[in-house]
């Protein structure tokens, strides 16, 4: 499903950092958990019209899952797609537990600051995607709720979230195909579940590809009713592009 076989770009974010770019539609953002036990929190936005972003609710109840694994869409609440799940190494990843904040982050490992650690310090989620959010004049009121990538976060009959360590291996890897461009903002700070006694901080590689065409039969394509609905949706947004 890649048009490339080499990356047209590779780059590493460190563990407990941010950064955000814009995804092309035709190409391949892969995230590969560098060293394991990576947590990626990303946010998605239409940089045309930064009021089209990502829908946590609609992604899962459209198509009938708990989790995001390969075939599965990533849409904006619009009805669009924006990604499309082309590769998954390890079939779960969590899209209901947020992101950890800078108080969540001090109970749990302690406050680290800039002058005491430099690039070391202790980072939080929220305050990274604000800070990115902010380099295209978006703020607190366009935050929604966020996909952690490589992370497993299970559910049991009480309605109680657990998160499950181990989860990711080194070398996981992720490919999510972009349906439309899209402003992609990202951290590598630690999922708000995490138990772990120290600050988890793992490296995300990232590289980009250009994707083949997609077909009518293609699997994410054809994976739902709804699914198909949300690419003729696409179908339509870019008919005049």
């Amino acid at each position: 499903m890649l048009a490339t076989a080499a990356p047209l770009y590779d780059d590493l974010i460190p563990g407990g950092s941010h950064w955000s770019f814009v995804m092309r539609r035709g190409h391949v953002l892969r995230l590969i958990d560098e060293t394991g036990g990576a947590n990626v929190g990303m946010l998605m936005y239409n940089p045309e019209n930064p009021l089209e972003r990502y829908n946590m609710p609609d992604t899962l109840k459209n198509q009938h899952t708990f989790l995001l694994t390969r075939g599965h869409v990533l849409l904006s609440d619009m009805g669009r797609v924006f990604a499309s799940i082309i590769r998954d190494d390890l079939g779960w990843h969590d899209t209901v537990s947020g992101t950890c904040n800078a108080h969540l982050v001090e109970k749990h490992w302690g406050k680290k600051t800039y002058q005491q650690a430099h690039n070391h310090y202790h980072r939080n989620g929220l305050t990274s995607f604000l800070n990115e959010l902010a380099k295209y004049g978006l703020g607190k009121k366009d935050l929604t709720a966020n996909l952690n990538w490589f992370s497993k976060v299970q559910v049991d009959g009480k309605g109680n979230l657990s998160y499950v360590s181990g989860h990711s291996h080194a070398g996981a890897t992720v490919d999510l195909r972009f349906e439309m461009d899209t402003i992609v903002v990202l951290h590598t700070c630690p999922h708000p579940l995490n138990p772990a006694p120290e600050y988890p901080s793992h490296p995300l590689r990232y590289q980009l590809f250009r994707a083949a065409p997609v077909t009518d039969a293609d699997p994410c394509k054809t994976s739902s009713p709804e699914a198909t609905r949300a690419f003729a949706n696409n179908a339509l947004y870019h008919l005049f592009q």
